[in-house]
């Protein structure tokens, strides 16, 4: 594993496909195939880092103009996948997004109007065209969506602590064949609605379950905390076994058990508040 720069890095988390090589036409799949064999493959910080110095020149440039031919690789029972890391498309979506996240005049001082604008005529055209595009990767800052978790059991839990050795610093992952992912958000779905009407939870898990309909049923899917380990002291990080909690607060659901799955969520809410107020600090 490439180790992490020592760079401070955004604290965000990621929610991957990897698809293998099959699901591609012919000529991308070509591609992806002679990349998976070079050994410099670039890591997510290296993502990152592209992405941060492009803000840097006057206007920024919000949305990279080419589209990236990078992408993460895993091996999966022999099976070589990939997740590209479309970084122009996650961008444009990105861009539309922060409107929800600061208000009008400090989303001025950090993009000027017409540099939104131009990104967004740019994205509507490029829509026309690709009607059917959609990223292989989510991103989550300073939090885990909880309906990430349903996706995931605690036995896929994957912790390196990072202590004298590699990855310099810590690792913590989940990773689940796509149709135990599917089954997941089937049977949460499914206790949930049971025990409530409607609300945030149901409606995140619904979006991505239609967002996992979209790949190749013999894909991989992980969930990565990514820079989002930079703020959790360690011990907290070794601690946390939030899919644990979700699971076992869907499982009280599913006994009618109001208390344990109460129980449950406030744990999880505790542990992520704490996370969020450490980005209120800054």
């Amino acid at each position: 594993m490439p180790k992490v720069s020592s760079v401070i890095v955004p604290y965000a988390a990621y929610l991957r496909v990897y698809e293998p090589l099959a699901a591609f036409p012919d000529e991308e799949r070509a591609h992806w195939t002679r990349y998976a064999r070079r050994p410099d493959r670039p890591s997510y910080q290296d993502e990152l880092r592209r992405s941060l110095a492009d803000l840097l020149p006057t206007p920024p440039v919000a949305v990279p103009v080419h589209e990236s031919a990078d992408a993460f690789v895993a091996e999966v029972d022999g099976v070589v996948c990939v997740c590209p890391w479309r970084t122009r498309l996650r961008g444009w979506q990105a861009l539309g997004d922060l409107a929800e996240d600061f208000p009008e005049p400090v989303l001025d001082a950090l993009i000027p109007p017409v540099v939104r604008r131009q990104s967004a005529q740019d994205y509507a055209r490029w829509l026309e065209r690709n009607p059917d595009a959609r990223p292989w990767i989510r991103t989550a800052t300073w939090q885990v969506p909880i309906n990430w978790f349903v996706l995931v059991s605690d036995a896929e839990r994957e912790y390196d602590g990072g202590d004298g050795g590699r990855p310099a610093a810590p690792v913590l992952r989940y990773r689940t064949p796509m149709v135990q992912a599917r089954r997941r958000v089937a049977r949460g779905l499914r206790a949930l609605r049971e025990a409530v009407d409607e609300g945030p939870l149901i409606d995140g898990l619904v979006d991505v379950g239609r967002w996992l309909e979209e790949f190749h049923p013999r894909s991989l899917v992980e969930l990565d905390y990514g820079g989002l380990v930079h703020a959790l002291p360690a011990g907290e990080l070794e601690a946390d076994h939030s899919a644990a909690d979700v699971a076992e607060g869907i499982e009280a659901l599913r006994h009618g058990d109001g208390a344990a799955a109460g129980a449950a969520y406030g744990r999880l809410v505790e542990r992520w508040r704490a996370v969020r107020d450490r980005r209120s600090a800054n």
